[in-house]
């Protein structure tokens, strides 16, 4: 599935996509969300879950050079 098939989806089917196709890496805590990072083929993508509403606000691909990628580098433990 292509980037812009995947962004093309309604939310509900961008969530079934990652569960059944995608490989949950890591999550992190990022201001008032929680953030799953998911890998789907070979592109990185960032759910943004709200606890306080208990909705996902955004779902979202993560380029690689982003400046958020050091938080998930510093929850993942290469022995």
């Amino acid at each position: 599935m292509s980037r812009e098939e995947f962004i093309s989806l309604p939310l509900h089917q961008q969530v079934k996509t990652l569960y059944l196709e995608g490989t949950f890496v890591v999550g992190i805590r990022y201001y008032r969300h929680k953030v799953n990072l998911y890998l789907l083929e070979d592109e990185y993508v960032e759910v943004f879950y709200n606890h306080k509403l208990d909705k996902i606000d955004k779902i979202d691909f993560l380029p690689r050079d982003h400046s958020r990628m050091k938080f998930y580098l510093d929850q993942i433990k290469i022995s």
